[in-house]
């Protein structure tokens, strides 16, 4: 662990040229502050005549007046004391066990002490705003304002900052700008190799990093532009999409519940309720009973603040009636429970409906090609309702574009694996003919 900042604080005069020629009188002292690899330059404030610099003593020579009236025992005791303040904030940054502050951060703290204007007693301050978990606390709180988050997205990121704190103090990175491409590819490596992900789940938290490190760069947090032109080449294999079938669908429907167990009822009449809607978890949490109006629910999507309205089909209404007179906070429609509960209890659910297809998929882990095979009732969450949902609608030949108003989707990209699937089931049902 790093207990001493290396430094080296130097003074130079500038040197200037006009028409080809170079200027003598009256160039700008310059202070150069060097550390870790890194160069700071500070206007000090002073001139002189060329001349009357000592290049190897770095100090104005004897006798020297310049033209601000200023004499050379009277600046080079103001380039002391600047030299001292620089000295002085390297200390501080020590003493608070801050071994790799950024450029901004030392400037910042320089320029302080050096006119006043703040005391150097404010480094805190000054470090705690430019830190990498400050600067991602900020960022989350500025992007899930602009973003409408949910709680579930804001917990995500959540995540994302434990991984990317994590990797900041094994590389003792002090700042966003710290960031550049060796520690971003050093970052794939961790999260490979530390974190045991895939290459699927290290592309999405590689771009969760580049989204942050974007921010800061706009934001003033940052000088490094590294990130723009990283693209780490991860193999990965697209993530199938994990849907019921129509037997599937019956099953469940079907799937004997002990008295015993009603919160198992409950759970099932939620999910099947997605189904049949495409609602997402997060708007049939929300979903009010003043939202249904006349054979069809209108809402404002919570995901991404779209107003759709979906028509409800028999099963839908069904459901809805048996809830009518129950009485839940809010006026909610619907007994939902917590996404995490929710999607233990599909489970058990789809685990008593034996929907235990194996399902096979293959993944990267940096080069290596992994396969695993899990049954079905494992892979079942609450958003594979909204799944089903869309593969049913389009497997019986409803239009994409009704579709994507019935769900909210804004363009096709989002639709395409759907209508990759609505297409196998095209085919399959094609090899059903058979013509002599």
């Amino acid at each position: 662990m790093y207990d001493y900042i290396k430094r080296c604080i130097s003074f130079v005069i500038e040197n200037r040229k006009k028409d080809g020629a170079t200027i003598n009188k009256n160039v700008p002292i310059r202070m150069i502050v060097r550390f870790q690899a890194k160069r700071i330059d500070f206007v000090t404030g002073y001139r002189v005549d060329s001349n009357k610099w000592d290049g190897d003593k770095q100090l104005v020579k004897n006798g020297t007046i310049n033209k601000d009236g200023l004499s050379a025992s009277e600046i080079n005791q103001k380039l002391r004391m600047q030299a001292n303040a620089v000295e002085k904030v390297f200390s501080l940054l020590e003493e608070k066990g801050e071994y790799r502050p950024s450029v901004d951060i030392v400037k910042k703290l320089v320029l302080a002490e050096i006119d006043k204007t703040k005391t150097v007693d404010e480094i805190d301050k000054v470090i705690k705003k430019t830190d990498i978990a400050s600067v991602f606390s900020e960022f989350v709180e500025t992007a899930s304002k602009e973003n409408h988050w949910s709680a579930s997205t804001k917990e995500k990121f959540h995540g994302v900052k434990m991984h990317i704190e994590d990797f900041a103090r094994k590389h003792r990175l002090a700042c966003p700008s710290d960031f550049k491409t060796k520690e971003l590819k050093q970052y794939v490596d961790f999260l490979q190799d530390d974190c045991d992900m895939c290459n699927r789940t290290i592309s999405k938290q590689v771009g969760f990093l580049k989204w942050f490190l974007r921010w800061a760069f706009s934001n003033g947090y940052s000088n490094n532009k590294d990130f723009d032109l990283f693209k780490p080449k991860l193999k990965v294999v697209p993530k199938k999409v994990i849907f019921l079938t129509p037997d599937e669908l019956k099953k469940l429907e079907d799937c004997y519940i002990p008295d015993t167990q009603q919160y198992l009822a409950r759970t099932r009449d939620v999910f099947l309720f997605c189904c049949y809607t495409s609602l997402r978890y997060s708007d049939a949490y929300n979903l009010r009973k003043s939202d249904i109006k006349n054979g069809h629910i209108e809402i404002t999507t919570i995901k991404t603040a779209d107003s759709i309205r979906i028509p409800l089909n028999n099963a839908a209404k069904a459901i809805l009636a048996k809830y009518q007179d129950i009485p839940f906070e809010y006026d909610k429609a619907l007994p939902v429970v917590s996404n995490q509960k929710m999607n233990d209890y599909l489970q058990i659910l789809c685990k008593m409906a034996e929907i235990d297809d194996p399902v096979h998929e293959t993944y990267y882990q940096g080069e290596v090609r992994m396969e695993r095979t899990t049954p079905k009732w494992q892979l079942i969450s609450t958003h594979a309702a909204r799944r089903t949902f869309i593969c049913r609608a389009l497997s019986l030949g409803i239009p994409p574009q009704i579709v994507m108003k019935w769900t909210g989707h804004s363009d096709y990209k989002a639709m395409k694996p759907y209508i990759d699937i609505a297409d196998q089931d095209v085919d399959n049902a094609m090899n059903k003919f058979h013509f002599n």
